[in-house]
């Protein structure tokens, strides 16, 4: 079971395995609080298209098919993630993003599943 997760929640022991999918390191959070087992930067959307979409809703759709296309052409980062969902009951993906609609781990949970 894949479960999203802002990195600014509280920990919790049901979360599992916690694989932080940010690029840049969450502000303010400690490495303590952030109880990562895993930061996997280079899964993130590229330095540039981060840039680009700013977390403006209205860019999304486009947004999603950038990464998307990222993520195709680093899919020995997908495949890590899909062995580690097979290694753990849990894994949860963290994400500084206020939006949690609106962010690269939601992309990756489409990815994962299957319908990316």
């Amino acid at each position: 079971m894949i479960k999203l997760k802002r990195v600014y929640e509280e920990w919790e022991k049901d979360d599992g395995y916690r694989v932080l999918v940010d690029r840049l390191w969450p502000r303010g959070v400690s490495k303590e609080k952030a109880h990562l087992d895993l930061w996997l930067k280079e899964i993130a959307p590229s330095t540039e298209l981060r840039k680009w979409f700013g977390h403006d809703a209205q860019k999304w759709g486009e947004f999603e098919k950038k990464y998307k296309k990222e993520l195709e052409a680093n899919r020995e980062l997908v495949d890590q993630l899909k062995q580690l969902e097979e290694e753990h009951a849990v894994v949860t993906l963290l994400y500084g993003a206020r939006d949690t609609e609106h962010n690269e781990a939601v992309v990756l949970l489409d990815v994962l599943e299957g319908s990316g």
